[in-house]
C-alpha cells in the first residue's frame, strides 16, 4: 500500500472539541472523523484496525460454539411491549422513528426481546438445546452525553452473543466458558495485562453480572481490584456483604478508574417467559428456556487500546490489531531501490504501508510515530550504502540495521 495513493489525512493539532486521548490521536492519525456528538466515521486506517479486532472476537466466539447471525435493526414496538421495555421510562436510550403510515418503530440498542421471540418459533424440545448465537451489528443508543471519543457513542458496532439453555447449571457452565473466552480476547488485542473480571450488579436478572474492566485514567467506572486474585468489584456493589460473598478483603483492594470493554449477564427466564419460549424436557414437562447475554463493543475496545497504548508522539498499536505490521519510509533514497525493498517485503508476506511521498524526512518520521504501526523500516542513502535498512519498534528507543537480504525475518 503506497501512501501517496492512500487516503490518510493526518493533523498536526488535536481537534478543539475532543478531550479524550483516543479521540485526539485517532483523529490526528487519520483513523476517524467526528461527524457530530457521539457519531464517528471510520476511515480506511480505522476500518483496518476495527476489522482486526472484530476478527479476533469472531474467532473466539466461533471457538466456543457460537453461530453467527444478523438480526434486524428496526424494531417492532409490540415485541418490546411484552417486557415493558418499549417505554422510555424503562429503557431511556431509545431512538424511535415512524413509517409513512405513522406506525412507530425503534432502532435496536440490544436484542434480547426480538431474539427470544424468534427462538420461540424454533425451540420446542430439550433436544433443540443448547443454542449459542451471536451477531456483530450496528446498535443505536440515545445517550444524553456521549463522551470519551469511541468510549461512549450513540451509534456503534456491538458483538452480542445470546445463549439458550435447558437448565441453570447448563447456563452457568457456558457462562464460565464465555469468561475464559473474553479473557483470551482481551489478551489477544493487547489489553490482557490491565483488564479484569469485575463483579457488578445483576439487576433484575441475577445477583451478579460480570464486567470486563480495563484500568486506565479515561475510565468512567470506579473498581476495587484484588491484584493477587485478579478480580475486581464495581463501586456500585462495593459493600461488606458483597466482599464477604466473593471472599475479598478491603485491605487487599485498590481503587482504580476503568473502562468497561465487555459485559455478560445471566438472564434466567426474564425474556423467555413473556414470549412463550418453552421447551419440553425428557419427562414431557414444559419449562422456560434459560438465557444469557454477552456483549463486547469492538470500537470501544479500539478506543481503549489507544488510551492504554500511546505516548507523547502518538499511538502504539499492538501488532495483533495494527493496521499494518510495518511502515516503510523512503527518506530520499533511490526510488527504484526503495521500491524493490517494498516489493521484497510484500512478497515475503509482510503487511506494509509504504511512505513513498515527496515530503520532508521529518514529516514522515513524525507521522509514522503518530500513526503507530509496530515496526518502522527506514531506507535512506546511508542505509543503502550498507545494503541494509533501519529497524525501529514503535515505543522503543533502540534502532538496529537489518541487511536487505534478511527482510523476510521481520
Amino acid at each position: 500500500m503506497r501512501q501517496s495513493q492512500f487516503f490518510i489525512k493526518t493533523q498536526k493539532e488535536p481537534p478543539k472539541d475532543e478531550v479524550s486521548i483516543n479521540a485526539q490521536l485517532l483523529t490526528r492519525g487519520g483513523f476517524i472523523y467526528k461527524n457530530f456528538a457521539g457519531i464517528y466515521t471510520f476511515f480506511h486506517l480505522g476500518t483496518l484496525v476495527l476489522q482486526k479486532i472484530i476478527k479476533i472476537v469472531r474467532e473466539e466466539m466461533d471457538a466456543i460454539g457460537g453461530q453467527e447471525i444478523l438480526l434486524n435493526a428496526l424494531q417492532d414496538p409490540a415485541i418490546w411491549e411484552k417486557t415493558k421495555r418499549w417505554s422510555d421510562e424503562e429503557l431511556d436510550i431509545w431512538f424511535k422513528t415512524k413509517l409513512k403510515n405513522k406506525s412507530e418503530l425503534g432502532l435496536a440498542s440490544t436484542h434480547e426481546e426480538p431474539l427470544a421471540e424468534l427462538m420461540s418459533h424454533y425451540i420446542h424440545s430439550y433436544e433443540d438445546l443448547p443454542i449459542y448465537v451471536y451477531q456483530i451489528q450496528t446498535k443505536f443508543r440515545n445517550e444524553l452525553r456521549p463522551r470519551g471519543g469511541l468510549l461512549r457513542t450513540r451509534e456503534f458496532i456491538m458483538k452480542d452473543l445470546y445463549s439458550f439453555s435447558s437448565t441453570e447449571e447448563e447456563l452457568n457452565e457456558f457462562y464460565e466458558t464465555v469468561v475464559r473466552s473474553y479473557t483470551k480476547i482481551f489478551e489477544r488485542v493487547g489489553l490482557g495485562d490491565v483488564t479484569y473480571r469485575t463483579f457488578a450488579s445483576g439487576g433484575a436478572f441475577s445477583k451478579f453480572s460480570d464486567e470486563f474492566q480495563t484500568v486506565c485514567k479515561a475510565g468512567e467506572d470506579t473498581i476495587y481490584l484484588d491484584e493477587r486474585k485478579n478480580i475486581a468489584v464495581n463501586k456500585e456493589i462495593y459493600t461488606d456483604e458483597v466482599l464477604s460473598d466473593l471472599g475479598l478483603n478491603k485491605k487487599d483492594l485498590k481503587e482504580l478508574k476503568a473502562v468497561e470493554v465487555g459485559n455478560i449477564f445471566k438472564l434466567g427466564t426474564r425474556f423467555s417467559e413473556p414470549f412463550g419460549l418453552m421447551f419440553e424436557d425428557e419427562q414431557g414437562n414444559k419449562k422456560p428456556v434459560v438465557m444469557g447475554s454477552y456483549g463486547i463493543g469492538p470500537a470501544r475496545v479500539m478506543g481503549t487500546i489507544v488510551e492504554v497504548h500511546h505516548d507523547e508522539k502518538g499511538i502504539i498499536w499492538p501488532e495483533s490489531v495494527a493496521p499494518f505490521k510495518a511502515h516503510l519510509l523512503n527518506l530520499h533514497a533511490d526510488v527504484k531501490k526503495a521500491d524493490d525493498i517494498h516489493n521484497r517485503l510484500t512478497e515475503s508476506g509482510v503487511d506494509v504501508l509504504y511512505d513513498d511521498r515527496d515530503i520532508s524526512s521529518g514529516e514522515k518520521l513524525v507521522e509514522a510515530d503518530l500513526i503507530g504501526i509496530p515496526t518502522r523500516i527506514v531506507v535512506s542513502e546511508k542505509t543503502l550504502e550498507k545494503k541494509s535498512v533501519e529497524i525501529k519498534k514503535r515505543g522503543e528507543k533502540s534502532i538496529s540495521l537489518l541487511p536487505i537480504d534478511k527482510l523476510h525475518e521481520i
